[in-house]
């Protein structure tokens, strides 16, 4: 008999890296000794600026010289919790010629290797597995999302703190949403000597962004059924 397969909660590495792909608004490129800082990317990622393609692939280059390059991508939370850096995504690889930031067009890149970094360590993405992972649909919008969430409902923070297992420990000074994909929510529980990151599955994961609302309210549902309710202190 199959055991049946486990439940995601979480993201991937490589829906991590996907996502941070998708949604970055700047990125680092550091060829030949130096680093050149490419901000507002206009909503629509890096990947709008950049080819990425297999080494095994011909005709890219042609007989031009491969120059490496190494672009570098960090993940901050939007909200003010406290150590807001999130994850750091770090594309290896090679280009034909010199990286222009103003051409027009994408820039063809040789892919090497992705490194993201983050509190669970370190992971190494394919291009095969980033070309075989979609685009979390909240990835987009997860940064208005959350603002809107601290700015205009707060209220619901401690509400969801009802979900936490194990409960808050005394001492807790603030809660704020620190992460929103596909899979659920994460929240901070800061204290005068740390942090602690807790997850909030949603029941099932978000596959349009029409969902994502349907899905926040279950979790509310939830945590108002919740016989254990622990406000923020005062």
């Amino acid at each position: 008999m199959r055991p049946f397969p486990t439940r995601a909660t979480r993201p991937t590495a490589v829906e991590r890296v996907r996502s941070i792909l998708s949604s970055a608004h700047s990125m680092t490129v550091v060829t030949d000794g130096q680093h050149q800082e490419v901000r507002h990317l206009g909503g629509t990622g890096p990947m709008s600026r950049l080819h990425l393609h297999d080494p095994a692939e011909e005709g890219h280059f042609g007989q031009s010289a491969r120059i490496p390059v190494r672009l570098e991508f960090t993940d901050i939370a939007p909200t003010p919790v406290r150590e807001r850096l999130r994850a750091r995504v770090t594309l290896t690889g090679l280009l034909g010629a010199r990286y222009e930031q103003e051409a027009p067009g994408s820039t063809c890149v040789e892919f090497g290797q992705a490194l993201l970094e983050d509190a669970d360590g370190r992971a190494y993405v394919t291009l095969d597995e980033l070309h075989a992972t979609e685009v979390d649909p909240i990835a987009s919008c997860e940064a208005s999302m959350l603002t809107h969430l601290v700015d205009s409902h707060s209220e619901l923070i401690p509400l969801l703190l009802r979900l936490v297992r194990p409960l808050p420990e005394r001492g807790m000074t603030r809660a704020l949403p620190l992460a929103l994909d596909r899979y659920g929510i994460t929240l901070r529980l800061e204290y005068p000597q740390g942090h602690r990151d807790v997850r909030l599955p949603f029941p099932t994961p978000v596959f349009d962004i029409d969902q994502a609302g349907v899905r926040i309210h279950a979790l509310l549902f939830a945590a108002r059924r919740s016989s254990h309710p622990h406000g923020l202190p005062a």
